[in-house]
């Protein structure tokens, strides 16, 4: 909710990483600090699935497949998983386009770059997505013969202009420029029947509008926080309660093995196997009474409660006793 990108997943996947190396072979995290880290982790994974929080693209890379989503029907008369897309640029900007196209399931996606080398390392880190490779001198071409047109090279100036624009396209078409300086003559390319095209201003807003939603999911947001915060601080507190816990193990497991040893010459017939049954059912007995004030023991909150209930525990099974021997 700090982060500069309200909602966005690289923190919830950085801690992510913290937590396996920290929970690893060589790494250093004990009991709380492990529990801090699962409770951050799951605290991360409801406020994203149970707000919306990141939902809605807030890059612009991201704003651009958005607004082809929703404005494809409208434009052109497709849904976007009828569209075969061009993306002119094999750049940064270029694979994160193919990044947030693939769960879209677009019908197909040409990398228009200069040189393959690019575009084949895309392709190569996109291998469920249907992209594909042509050349710059099939720029127009591929333009004519897609539903949109994503353009994000480093030009100085537009690589497609309206005039070779109006040459080419002859069916209901988007053109998406998140260049600058920009790439397309937008301005020009309006001007022809069945052309719908956009700039980085277009998307600003798209950007802006997502922007303020999620800052009004954080209110939603900080209470999954305080609810998990809530569950991590209960843990924390019994943790005062464990040395108490053991004792009542220790004194509960002394007392069995102390009354089996009595029985321990009337018990001579029994096999090997029958003898283990009857640790595991006296096991299982002793279980059995110990849950309740155990569970009690958990459960309390605060610090005045916690120790009024291990003080009563104590006095119960005769624990202060043991612990002066």
């Amino acid at each position: 909710l700090d982060s500069l990108v309200v909602g966005e997943g690289q923190i919830l996947s950085q801690m992510k990483k913290c937590y396996e190396i920290s929970t690893g072979e060589k790494g250093g995290a004990g009991k709380l600090l492990t529990r801090m880290f699962v409770t951050a982790v799951t605290a991360g994974k409801r406020v994203r699935s149970e707000t919306g929080i990141a939902k809605g693209g807030v890059s612009i890379s991201s704003a651009a497949v958005e607004l082809v989503e929703k404005q494809c029907v409208g434009d052109i008369g497709l849904e976007v998983d009828q569209l075969d897309v061009a993306i002119i640029g094999a750049g940064k900007m270029g694979r994160l386009l193919v990044q947030h196209l693939t769960p879209r399931n677009v019908r197909s996606i040409t990398l228009i770059n200069r040189g393959k080398e690019r575009a084949q390392e895309i392709i190569d880190a996109f291998p469920q997505s249907p992209v594909k490779y042509a050349p710059l001198g099939d720029m127009l071409g591929a333009v004519g013969s897609h539903h949109v047109t994503f353009a994000c090279t480093g030009a100085t100036e537009p690589i497609l202009k309206a005039a070779d624009l109006a040459r080419v396209l002859k069916k209901p078409t988007m053109l998406v420029d998140i260049s600058v300086p920009r790439n397309i003559d937008d301005e020009g390319a309006n001007e022809i029947p069945g052309c719908n095209a956009y700039n980085v201003d277009d998307l600003k807003a798209v950007v802006a509008a997502n922007q303020a939603k999620r800052k009004k999911l954080m209110i939603e947001a900080e209470e999954v926080l305080r609810e998990e915060l809530r569950g991590f601080e209960a843990w924390q507190q019994s943790l005062g309660t464990v040395p108490m816990i053991t004792m009542l193990q220790t004194r509960a497991e002394r007392i069995r093995e102390k009354e089996l040893r009595k029985v321990d010459s009337k018990l001579g017939g029994l096999s090997v196997t029958e003898k283990e049954t009857v640790d595991r059912i006296t096991k299982g007995i002793v279980n059995k009474l110990l849950h309740g004030p155990m569970t009690q023991l958990r459960r309390v909150n605060t610090q005045e409660d916690r120790a009024h209930t291990v003080r009563k525990v104590a006095q119960m099974f005769n624990l202060e006793e043991d612990s002066s021997k």
